[in-house]
């Protein structure tokens, strides 16, 4: 997509209106999950970045991203993106995909990010992953700007990347570095309790399970691998997020509690903070992630962040209506965000 472009569709994304007949917070996330999508981006360059250093007794842990650098000599002059994905998802997810496409066709370098374990990456981390690992996105950002000198940075999160990312912006505060540029949250995880207590609502366990499931496989993997750091029993009868993390991802990360962890790992704390141009982009028919209404009052407070909160849009979603006339494809936040971003870069 050339920047005419983007202007042509202008009007599609000033509102989110829901595709016929996803006018359903449920319709919405799992139509949004499973729609596949075209990939024209090229080939990715991939770099492993360490994130935490090698100690006495733990090896290095580093990250998987996968890049798409614009040619030539104007790399270094041309926005760069980082993506980060959400809970159990990876560089491949489809909203990821999704957005690396419309930057990429945009102008703009895209670097997709991994979190630790996740893309296959088990073995280059002997730590577990979690929402509170905000500096990992720093690690990522401090390596390529210093790599190819680029000039203008911007971090774009999904769910429990949302969170990262806007937990990162807090925590830099005023010293943000002039070359982070915006920072963007899509159904962000800013108030992991209760959207942890909204998983495990009758009407959203199959989510719940399905989360579930892929954390259980991916805590074996990493007991066979680092058999002297877990204890692959530990995950024998869990039957709930929280009861995962209070079990397993409080013990193995440094926190007392689940409670202990979601307090400490939230965005919501430092949103008070953040002084980069930010976009927040939330569904009130979300059907898990729960922003409070102290943190709402708390973004609204912050002129530097935008709010836009639809009454649809489901999780991660935001499917509106196709218009082959101007070559909208309906999906209203990565539209919506890469609007923002240009306007910052």
């Amino acid at each position: 997509m050339q920047i005419v472009e983007i202007e042509t569709i202008e009007s599609h994304t000033v509102e989110f209106r829901p595709r016929r007949f996803l006018n359903n917070g449920h319709l919405q996330t799992i139509a949004g999950n499973y729609l596949t999508r075209v990939n024209e981006l090229p080939a990715p360059e991939v770099q492993l970045v360490e994130v935490s250093p090698a100690t006495a007794s733990q090896i290095a842990s580093q990250v998987l991203c996968h890049c798409h650098w614009q040619p030539g000599k104007v790399r270094a002059s041309r926005p760069t993106a980082i993506i980060v994905h959400g809970l159990e998802g990876s560089s491949d997810s489809q909203y990821v995909v999704g957005n690396s496409n419309k930057l990429w066709r945009a102008g703009c370098n895209v670097v997709r990010m991994n979190m630790r374990n996740c893309g296959g990456t088990e073995a280059l981390s002997p730590t577990l992953y979690h929402s509170g690992l905000s500096n990992d996105v720093l690690e990522v950002m401090n390596f390529f700007v210093e790599q190819y000198g680029l000039q203008s940075m911007s971090l774009i999160g999904y769910s429990m990347g949302g969170n990262l990312v806007l937990k990162l912006a807090g925590e830099l505060g005023a010293t943000a570095p002039a070359v982070l540029r915006s920072v963007i949250g899509v159904s962000p995880a800013v108030d992991l309790q209760p959207s942890a207590d909204a998983l495990h609502l009758p009407q959203n366990r199959l989510y719940e399970l399905k989360f579930l499931r892929n954390l259980l496989r991916r805590f074996r993997r990493k007991a066979m691998l680092f058999p002297h750091a877990y204890d692959r029993n530990r995950a024998v009868g869990i039957r709930s997020l929280r009861e995962f993390d209070n079990r397993i991802t409080a013990l193995y990360s440094g926190f007392t509690s689940a409670d202990d962890y979601y307090n400490r790992a939230a965005a919501s704390r430092l949103l008070s903070h953040i002084a980069v141009p930010t976009l927040i982009l939330n569904a009130l028919d979300d059907p898990f992630v729960r922003i409070t209404d102290e943190s709402r009052a708390k973004i609204n407070a912050n002129p530097k962040i935008t709010l836009k909160e639809s009454k649809h849009g489901g999780h991660c979603a935001f499917l509106a209506q196709p218009d082959g006339t101007t070559g909208y494809d309906g999906y209203w936040a990565e539209h919506t965000l890469l609007r923002f971003l240009l306007a910052h870069g």
